[in-house]
């Protein structure tokens, strides 16, 4: 078993052991977002296997303003993704709310894979809030409305978040200061919210909405038909926080749709 497998099977089972014990009321304990996992660094020169291809973004218009994507956000994201996904270094943009319209109806087209191929890929969902936060999801299946109110998606599937955090390095006399000789004042700080096994609602999409993850009546990941609005908040299927800035109710700003294969 690969080194990504086995952290990724020991987050997962994290996740599990800490969304059983919720009380008998439905709540949760007190730290839920200890749920949320922090990847490991994968630069590791002494250990090949965790040595990554770096990432080609490929699809965005030159004219295109809020482009949500660089390619160290992407390696942030693919670090909870199925490991023959992570090698994956092509990802394609399918759908951006700048390029191809405000409508939910745009994206499920987009989206919609154009012929029956035997490859194996993954798909991300990217959001921008108000705020500038940035967050999303991953899928193992297009984003599609089903008609007989079907749950879809499988245990690869998650929710995440990313956070603009200070670069601080610690100096020879011990104390800690921003990164700014090399330009590296921020970096991003990933929190992924795997699948918990709680139940079996990774994706649920209609004509009117898209939504990721449900649980005591609460949708982790929820957008309108216009893509004007979103909800998120805690959910069983996760075991994520609020994924917006903003709260447990949200406006998209920006919103893409990447294939990653």
């Amino acid at each position: 078993m690969g080194a990504f497998s086995r952290l990724k099977k020991s987050w997962s089972q994290n996740n599990y052991n800490t969304l059983k014990s919720r009380d008998n009321d439905g709540h949760s304990s007190k730290n839920i977002n200890t749920c949320a996992t922090e990847p490991p660094l994968r630069n590791n020169h002494n250990n090949n296997e965790d040595i990554l291809p770096p990432i080609s973004l490929n699809g965005y218009s030159p004219g295109t303003k809020r482009r949500l994507l660089t390619p160290e956000m992407c390696d942030e994201i693919r670090t909870l993704m199925p490991t023959r996904i992570q090698l994956y270094t092509d990802w394609n943009l399918l759908y951006s709310l700048e390029q191809h319209g405000s409508s939910l109806q745009s994206l499920y087209h987009n989206v919609a894979p154009r012929n029956k191929s035997p490859m194996r890929v993954g798909y991300v969902l990217v959001i921008r809030d108000s705020k500038q936060g940035i967050f999303g999801a991953y899928s193992n299946e297009p984003f599609h409305p089903t008609s007989d109110r079907r749950y879809y998606g499988n245990g690869e599937c998650y929710l995440w978040k990313m956070e603009k955090v200070p670069n601080l390095t610690i100096s020879s006399d011990g104390k800690t200061k921003t990164d700014v000789d090399n330009c590296n004042e921020y970096k991003w700080q990933f929190r992924g919210y795997p699948f918990t096994g709680l139940n079996e609602y990774a994706i649920y999409c209609q004509s009117n909405f898209l939504s990721m993850g449900a649980g005591d009546g609460h949708y982790g990941l929820w957008c309108d038909d216009n893509l004007f609005h979103g909800v998120s908040n805690p959910s069983l299927t996760y075991g994520n926080d609020v994924l917006s800035r903003e709260g447990n109710k949200f406006h998209i700003i920006a919103l893409e749709v990447w294939k990653v294969g």
